[in-house]
């Protein structure tokens, strides 16, 4: 199974996708960052973002997506701007037939390093681990937007064994 995390923002949105192998392990497929100009309008950002993810689902074809979901922020202007680069990764993910699921901070802090608190650099370093890869993965949006993906791939495997009990 393969799924793309997404950490959506106007200027710049982390991309990652993550591939679960047959024996359970992880393996990345691709990872990095969209900008948007800042000298652009609005809208023409927003396409373009728009355009640039389903770019990139279209390349690699993931089976189901993950978008973070917005937390409390104290600049509202941030916290819109935010919103506006979510609601259009949601857009991309639903026009492609992806099933889509949203996740907290928090969760995804707990499905990385299995502590709701854990820092940065703790989640990088789980994040590196996880993927078997030599470095931490950068910029720090492509990072979080692999998290976004493996907190995805442990949710669906928690639910399948839901479904397999029933």
């Amino acid at each position: 199974m393969v799924v793309i995390g997404i950490d959506p923002g106007t200027a710049t949105t982390g991309y990652g996708l993550v591939k679960e192998n047959p024996d359970g392990s992880l393996a990345v497929v691709d990872y990095g960052v969209i900008l948007t100009p800042a000298d652009k309008p609005m809208p023409e950002r927003l396409l373009e973002l728009y355009r640039r993810l389903l770019d990139i689902i279209l390349l690699h074809r993931p089976e189901s997506g993950a978008v973070e979901k917005l937390f409390f922020a104290r600049n509202v202007t941030t916290a819109l701007s935010v919103g506006q680069g979510r609601g259009v990764a949601m857009l991309a993910l639903a026009q492609a037939g992806l099933t889509v699921g949203e996740y907290a901070p928090m969760e995804i802090k707990q499905a990385i390093a299995g502590y709701g608190g854990a820092d940065k650099n703790q989640i990088q370093q789980m994040v590196r681990a996880l993927l078997g890869l030599a470095e931490i993965p950068r910029p720090d949006d492509a990072a979080d937007a692999l998290a976004v993906a493996i907190c995805h791939v442990h949710s669906a495997r928690i639910q399948s064994l839901y479904r397999e009990e029933e």
